[in-house]
């Protein structure tokens, strides 16, 4: 080595300034320092000297506050935040006195630490890991925590880490500092014989006697270097058998290609998500806790959507059991017209006349009237309905037994009646209707048919009906020729709209004036569903506050996770971790808490389902596929919008800030 080659690490007029307050002050003033490449230096001082705050300024854990510092001729003050993390993970490897090994990873997953920010793929890396810990001696550790490894074996892990990249220069912060003699030595023996298979090694005491290793001696006091000499005198220099018997390491090629460099950047995300899921499993109580709110709030906003769905159900169904796409005409001017009771405009010539509209299905008239029910020794008030052979087809009507009035019975003014389940209780509890007279008013009829229970919210669900030929009901029992209303079936792929006003035409042309108005089933079934889905959207709005409340507690329990885990973060940035890879981590982790907290909700909403259905008979929840993707992606939202502040405070944490927590 000669005093022309150029130095490896170039200290020029260095300072390290703190402001406190008001006040500043002076570290480091004007330090001037080469150290050249294969070098074993010691720097040494007492406390307060200013000797670690020297090895971070070198160790790129800290910038000077004033003067230049240039590594292999290169100033760091060309270098941004992730140029200095790359020099931190592939060019330096830091040992420090406390090891800095992160409790919840094994050893070996400790020495990968470096390397999976490096982007080093998995198989490499951990036969890596292992293979450093093998050479240290800590082969069968490598699956131990660091709390089942003793001090110098932590060390030693500390010292696999910081050579999985290759560690060109190696810091040493007080390595023996909390060992014992034995185990000091140890690793003051392993030092020198990396320093013999070509690493620089810069180690920082206070103790003359671990310096007197070294082949050269700084001494520092209050910030400046008062001694830079060859220690000649070097305490068990390695022999010339020891030396040769050290194996040159290879630094790993750490450019990566396009492919690689996208490969690498997967692998850190895989690699960040595990360690994510390790924190919050390590933490059960507390994610547990966090989860609750995004638990209750996506619970809360399923379930009301689910029950709204349900109600609309409820209601459409029994719309449809009434008649879909129906369209009912009424004599009269229009709703509330006093004279409709005495316009007699419908009539069974109109209803003949709609069966051959091409928008029309099929149609029925409806000819009511109050009568008194007979049976044997049994009566009551019930309600005859004047209906078509087609009128299960228009109102959908399903039939327990027997069978419906056909078109001969319609021709014939049969005598024939079909009842319906409230008819069918009342006079035949415990006997087969089919074939029985019942009479209704005056007219005897045979009993052809029952209907299946309705259950509509419109109209007496207890009242008694009997269906019978319009045909009989006008010319038997009201003596009226005309029509109450009639409703008409629409075709499909026709608009009710449509049909609406071409009924109207129609029959307004017929009767040379507008003397009939019209209802359409679909406006009543578009007001429903308008006034279902206005209260879901009101009381999922409400039931969405909890989810803001919700991602609140997850900022709250992160920001508190980030404080409590300052140190990792300090360590993970010491040995290579880019801002993006903190970010990252922290992010990750809480869109999985949020996750998780929004499908455990969608679970919860199914269970409160189950629970409803076994209280509650006429109505179910209804959950949708749309529905339960907004409910996780909405999670997910929560989980980047409320995570993103804690992990950007992670991510701005300054390193030595944070390796100094405890």
């Amino acid at each position: 080595m000669t005093n022309e080659e150029k130095p490896l690490l170039s200290l020029r007029g260095v300072k390290r300034i703190y402001t406190s307050g008001d006040q500043k002050i002076e570290v480091l003033h004007g330090i001037d320092l080469d150290v050249h490449k294969g070098e074993l230096v010691a720097i040494i001082g007492a406390s307060g000297s200013g000797k670690s705050t020297l090895m971070n300024i070198i160790g790129c854990l800290d910038k000077p506050s004033e003067g230049e510092y240039l590594i292999d001729g290169v100033s760091i003050k060309t270098l941004h935040s992730d140029d200095l993390a790359a020099l931190r993970r592939n060019y330096f490897g830091f040992i420090f006195q406390r090891y800095h090994l992160l409790s919840h990873l094994s050893a070996a997953g400790n020495v990968e630490i470096p390397a999976i920010y490096a982007g080093m793929g998995s198989s490499a890396r951990q036969s890596s890991a292992r293979a450093l810990l093998e050479r240290l001696g800590l082969g069968d550790k490598a699956d131990h925590r660091p709390s089942q490894l003793s001090g110098g074996q932590q060390q030693r892990v500390s010292i696999a880490r910081a050579l999985i990249n290759g560690g060109q220069v190696i810091l040493a912060d007080e390595p023996t500092g909390a060992l014992d003699t034995k185990s000091g030595r140890e690793v003051i023996r392993i030092l020198k014989e990396l320093n013999a298979a070509g690493h620089t090694v810069i180690i920082v005491t206070h103790d003359p006697g671990i310096a007197s290793h070294a082949g050269r001696i700084i001494e520092i006091r209050d910030g400046n270097v008062i001694d830079d000499r060859i220690n000649e005198n070097m305490t068990d220099p390695l022999s010339p058998e020891d030396a040769d018997s050290c194996q040159q390491d290879e630094t790993p090629d750490l450019k990566l290609s396009a492919f690689g460099a996208l490969s690498a950047a997967v692998s850190r995300f895989r690699e960040a998500f595990k360690m994510a899921w390790i924190a919050m499993v390590s933490h059960r109580m507390r994610t547990l806790l966090t989860m609750l709110g995004i638990i209750i709030g996506i619970m809360a906003v399923v379930s009301v959507v689910a029950l709204g769905k349900g109600a609309s159900k409820k209601v459409t169904d029994n719309i449809s059991a009434m008649g879909t796409n129906t369209i009912s005409i009424f004599p009269g001017k229009d709703w509330g017209d006093v004279r409709a009771n005495r316009i007699q405009s419908l009539s069974v010539y109109d209803l003949e006349a709609l069966r051959n509209e091409i928008y029309v299905d099929s149609v029925t008239p409806s000819v009511n009237s109050n009568v008194v029910i007979y049976y044997k020794s049994e009566e009551a008030s019930g309600q005859i309905n004047g209906v078509s052979d087609q009128y299960n087809q228009v109102k959908g009507i399903k039939l327990a037994k027997g069978h419906f009035i056909n078109r001969d019975h319609v021709r014939e003014l049969a005598q024939v009646a079909v009842i319906d389940d409230n008819t069918r209780k009342k006079f035949f509890p415990q006997e087969n209707p089919l074939g029985k007279i019942i009479i209704l008013g005056k007219l005897p009829c045979v009993v052809i048919g029952v209907t299946e229970k309705e259950d509509s919210p419109f109209g007496n669900p207890d009242a008694l009906k009997v269906y019978i030929p319009y045909t009989s009901a006008i010319y038997r029992v009201t003596g009226d020729n005309h029509l109450s209303s009639i409703v008409v079936r629409v075709k499909d792929g026709w608009s009710n709209a449509v049909a609406e006003q071409q009924i109207t035409n129609f029959l307004t042309i017929r009767h040379n004036a507008k003397d009939i108005f019209t209802s359409s089933s679909d406006t009543i079934l578009k007001t429903i569903q308008e006034t279902t889905g206005t209260m879901t959207l009101l009381v999922s709005c409400i039931a969405v506050i909890s989810l803001v409340v919700g991602g609140i507690g997850v900022m709250n329990i992160m920001l508190v996770s980030v404080t409590e885990r300052t140190k990792e973060i300090g360590i993970r940035m010491a040995v290579g971790a880019r801002k993006s890879d903190i970010l990252q981590q922290f992010l990750i982790e809480a869109v999985l808490v949020c996750i998780i907290g929004g499908v455990l909700g969608i679970l919860c909403s199914y269970m409160i389902s189950m629970i409803f259905s076994y209280f509650v008979h006429s109505m179910s929840m209804v959950f949708s596929v749309f529905s339960i993707v907004a409910a996780v992606v909405c999670s997910t939202m929560i989980g980047v919008i409320f995570g993103y502040l804690p992990a950007k405070n992670a991510a701005k944490l300054d390193p030595i800030v944070a390796l100094a927590r405890e």
